[in-house]
């Protein structure tokens, strides 16, 4: 199998982007709504929440569900302020 120049360049990209403490899918999904809520209100995110910000780096189907979760809580925020 061989490997295009551009797949190559994302290999390497997520090979930066390893942490010494990783999380799975599993527990990604278990802290998202938390992490969502600290980016919604402005708050710095913990140290705690850094793990998920990593794994969404890394993880397009996690990112795909933060992002349906972020328009899920903007749209209910939008709807509370009318």
């Amino acid at each position: 199998m061989t490997l295009k120049e551009d797949e190559i360049r994302e290999l390497i990209d997520l090979l930066g982007k390893t942490r010494d403490r990783e999380i799975d899918c599993d527990a990604c999904l278990e802290q998202v709504a938390e992490f969502a809520e600290q980016q919604l209100s402005g708050k710095e995110v913990p140290e705690a929440l850094d793990a998920v910000q990593q794994h969404l780096d890394v993880c397009g189907e996690c990112r795909e569900e933060y992002r349906v979760l972020m328009d899920v809580l903007r749209s209910s925020g939008d709807e509370t302020r009318n």
